[in-house]
Formats: structure tokens, sequence, C-alpha cells
């Protein structure tokens, strides 16, 4: 599921059985994305710090359950994370 999502924002990723294959990209653009588990959320996060544009991420409880006080740990970095009540 998280291949549909990373594809909105931009990404070239067709699933060949499996196996990935993926296009390079110039760039990504922020979207409206759905969390499908614990490592598609994390991706889903990096790819919508690095997108132009902003990012609306959700079913993030998926992030909590693996990595502790993600955001804070990227805002240090210089990263800006806005958490929102769903």
């Amino acid at each position: 599921m998280h291949i549909a999502e990373l594809n909105r924002m931009g990404a070239r990723i067709q699933k060949q059985g499996p196996h990935a294959i993926i296009e390079g990209v110039k760039g990504l653009s922020g979207a409206s994305v759905m969390a499908s588990d614990l490592r598609a959320s994390a991706a889903l996060v990096l790819s919508g710090l690095v997108a132009k544009g902003q990012t609306h991420i959700s079913r993030i409880y998926h992030l909590d359950r693996g990595y502790e006080n993600l955001e804070k740990k990227l805002e240090v970095l210089g990263a800006k994370i806005k958490r929102e009540k769903e």
C-alpha cells in the first residue's frame, strides 16, 4: 500500500512480484497520504521532509509503536513537523 502513497507524492515505483522497480525523480511533492505500517510511516515522514510543499500523513499511530518521539528528534536536525489530532 505504501508504494501507492509514495507514488502519490511523485515517486516512480512499480511492484513486480516480490521486487520493487524504482526510477529516480527530480523531486517529490507534498500530498495527503496514509501510513499502513511502521516502516511505511517512517518512509512517508522522510519523504515528506524532502518533498516540496506540505505532506499530511494519516494513521501515524503506527509510527509511535517503533519510534519514540521521532518528530522531536527530527526537529533537532531542522525538520518542521507538526502533529495534529485526527
